[in-house]
């Protein structure tokens, strides 16, 4: 624990990780996005960190849902402790070569780990890697997202996509009462003892996974 980036000691005892989208009175009105924010909990409700999506209007207006994108993840005192990095890539099965690529730094301008996509034409497939690049777990998804409103699980798995660790879901229970607000859930669970910079990269996980999949799932209501 001495090695830890500063500021993950946080996620050093916790197995669930819950990501809460704060959706602005103003977008949900107008239906003009504005900057995303974030709340990053753990099993208890308690806020562990705050995340706030910096990007361009014009990014965002035009390029959603294959736009690049920065997310500062800061603890309660306001330093930022993990940066999500994603570069602009087009967004189509049928190029593997514009895969998805997610950079997770902790601390900032250090890094701790990838998010990777990898082609598969009937699932949803990523490996988790650490910072020397080197493959350390899969998440694996349905082959249908869209699951009406049920909750959504992506396993991660161990190296030979046998044996399940754990899960990342999209929640949809409540999504009544917040159908105005779009409001985006998410859950991880992982094994309390996994490093602390893969359950960092796995956050990133979820933010990549939301965008993807996720990003226009209500705009047709």
């Amino acid at each position: 624990t001495h090695n830890l980036p500063p500021g993950l000691e946080y996620l050093n005892q916790l197995d669930q990780i819950i990501i809460h989208q704060q959706v602005e009175l103003l977008e949900a009105i107008l239906g003009t996005e504005t900057s995303s924010k974030y709340e990053i909990k753990n099993h208890l409700g308690q806020r562990v960190y705050f995340a706030v999506e910096e990007n361009g209007c014009f990014d965002r207006q035009l390029c959603s849902p294959i736009r690049s994108f920065t997310i500062r993840i800061a603890d309660n005192t306001g330093r930022e402790v993990i940066r999500v990095i994603r570069p602009l890539r087009c967004n189509s099965c049928w190029f593997p070569c514009f895969l998805q690529e997610l950079e997770v730094q902790s601390p900032p301008g250090t890094i701790a780990g990838y998010v990777v996509q990898n082609w598969d034409p009937f699932l949803p497939k990523f490996t988790i890697q650490n910072q020397s690049k080197e493959d350390v777990l899969k998440v694996i998804g349905p082959c249908a997202t869209c699951g009406c409103f049920d909750d959504v699980d992506f396993e991660v798995k161990a190296l030979n996509e046998m044996t399940t660790i754990g899960k990342i879901s999209k929640y949809w229970s409540g999504f009544v009462n917040n159908i105005f607000t779009n409001t985006a859930n998410f859950g991880i669970q992982v094994p309390v003892d996994l490093d602390v910079r893969i359950k960092a990269v796995m956050i990133g996980a979820c933010f990549l996974i939301d965008l993807m999949f996720f990003e226009n799932s209500l705009d047709g209501l």
